[in-house]
């Protein structure tokens, strides 16, 4: 069975790739050589669209990592279709011949777990936050059902739900051959139930999922309070840059995080000012947040979702 759906995700990929070199919108900018880039030696990033996900785009909207050890390698997120998956495989092939021995989720959210199933291979660990699990079971049912009228249903029958072999409780080392990542499960809500960071102790760069939004508007789907309370111990990172969860670039470190910040922060004041005058949800949503419009790409997708969520949480505190 797990033959058949690798030769599937193959198929798949290679199909979605001939359309773009037929003159598609192409999936994934410059081709695939160009698919990850060296940021230092030995770590790739992949940045994905600042964007939803589409069909055309195949959910390929988040950024992923690639880290490579003395003795093997590790993955960090695996994009949001098997296509995604398949093409991050193929750039770890490029870049190394060690072998893959983690894959990393650092969380739930289907741009960042829907490549799983392309990655999976009988010495492969997969990693996450000790809350993953309960998180893609109460979830991933969902996403699943939701996602098959964006990606379609052949994108969608490549899509497996992998559970974590691997949990994370607070800290956890993880030696790819003189070389250590730092993985941090961060407590809950935050962006999710489930944030988990990596650190890369050797270059100092920070993989920080979706603590950390560059550009693309930031997206609360667990809690602004819980969110905020983290900031300051994950600005204390030893780390020197930052690869945000979205937004095609990297930022140094803890400087990376302050746009994230002022946008909750932002969220949060206009909440309470909201609350505390008598101002319904309904005409809130439409003043939360709308001083950070011009600061954020995605932000008319995304703000009045932020706007309802953070409302919610502060109406009976």
């Amino acid at each position: 069975m797990q033959r058949e759906l690798s030769e599937f995700i193959v198929r798949l990929a290679i199909g979605w790739l001939s359309l773009c070199l037929a003159g598609g919108t192409p999936v994934f900018a410059g081709g695939p050589d160009a698919f990850v880039e060296e940021i230092a030696g030995g770590t790739y990033v992949h940045f994905g669209e600042v964007s939803v996900t589409t069909r055309e785009n195949m959910g390929d909207i988040a950024n992923l990592g690639i880290v490579v050890g003395k003795d093997a390698a590790a993955v960090i997120d695996t994009g949001g279709s098997a296509v995604t998956g398949a093409a991050l495989l193929a750039a770890l092939r490029r870049v190394t011949d060690k072998p893959l021995r983690y894959v990393i989720n650092t969380h739930e959210h289907p741009d960042h777990i829907f490549g799983n199933a392309a990655l999976e291979a009988p010495r492969v660990v997969f990693v996450g936050h000790h809350n993953l699990p309960d998180s893609i079971r109460a979830h991933g049912p969902f996403y699943l059902h939701a996602f098959r009228d964006v990606l379609g249903a052949d994108a969608m029958d490549a899509v497996r739900l992998v559970m974590p072999g691997l949990l994370v409780n607070a800290t956890t080392e993880l030696d790819l051959g003189d070389r250590k990542l730092l993985l941090t499960a961060w407590p809950p809500p935050a962006h999710s139930d489930c944030d988990l960071t990596v650190l890369d102790e050797q270059t100092g760069i920070l993989f920080a999922g979706d603590l950390v939004f560059l550009d693309h508007v930031p997206v609360v789907d667990g809690g602004v309070k819980g969110w905020l309370a983290i900031l300051d111990g994950l600005s204390g990172l030893p780390a020197t840059v930052v690869v945000p969860g979205h937004g095609r670039r990297v930022a140094p470190w803890p400087e990376g995080v302050a746009d994230t910040r002022r946008y909750l922060l932002t969220i949060q004041r206009d909440a309470r000012h909201a609350i505390a005058a008598g101002v319904p949800l309904a005409r809130a949503v439409e003043t939360i947040g709308m001083t950070e419009q011009d600061r954020w790409r995605v932000f008319d997708d995304y703000n009045r979702r932020n706007a309802t969520a953070v409302f919610s949480e502060l109406e009976w505190e």
